[in-house]
């Protein structure tokens, strides 16, 4: 084996995220950028990066995160991946009273319906999702935010 932890593997070629930019390189850089934002905050967090069919690339929990915060951003990160969208912006629909009160039982109650979970994008292309636990809503996604930026710088 190798210590290059973006390898491709020379006989089947990359994975289809790989071929997009998500590789274990990008995912802990963008790990590494939650934490560090999580840190500034005084907020221990946990934070989850997946590809686009939902596979754990990347995780982090930080000593003192709570366990629920686990499941958490590995949640808000599917959430993000399967609705192409901040997790955020789902709050405002799913209200009751509105069209998608109730979304957030769907897919076994994976669907985490506050800020936190952000879509990864290459060149337009879906690659996978950051999901962020931990703090508030607010801050979440603050540290979501500096994670999908880390993610993006090449």
């Amino acid at each position: 084996m190798t210590d290059r932890p973006d390898l491709v593997d020379p006989r089947r070629g990359p994975t289809a995220s790989q071929a997009a930019g998500l590789t274990l390189v990008a995912a802990r850089r963008a790990v590494a950028a939650v934490e560090a934002t999580a840190s500034r905050m005084g907020v221990p967090m946990s934070v989850a990066v997946v590809d686009s069919g939902d596979l754990l690339v990347a995780f982090g929990r930080m000593d003192g995160a709570d366990l629920v915060t686990v499941r958490l951003a590995q949640d808000k990160a599917y959430t993000a991946l399967v609705n192409r969208m901040s997790t955020g912006e789902l709050a405002p629909v799913v209200l009751p009273g509105t069209e998608f009160y109730g979304y957030d039982s769907v897919a076994g109650g994976r669907m985490i319906v506050f800020a936190g979970g952000l879509p990864l994008e290459r060149d337009g292309v879906l690659v996978g999702a950051i999901g962020v636990s931990g703090g508030s809503a607010e801050q979440d996604e603050r540290a979501a935010r500096a994670g999908a930026e880390a993610f993006g710088r090449d």
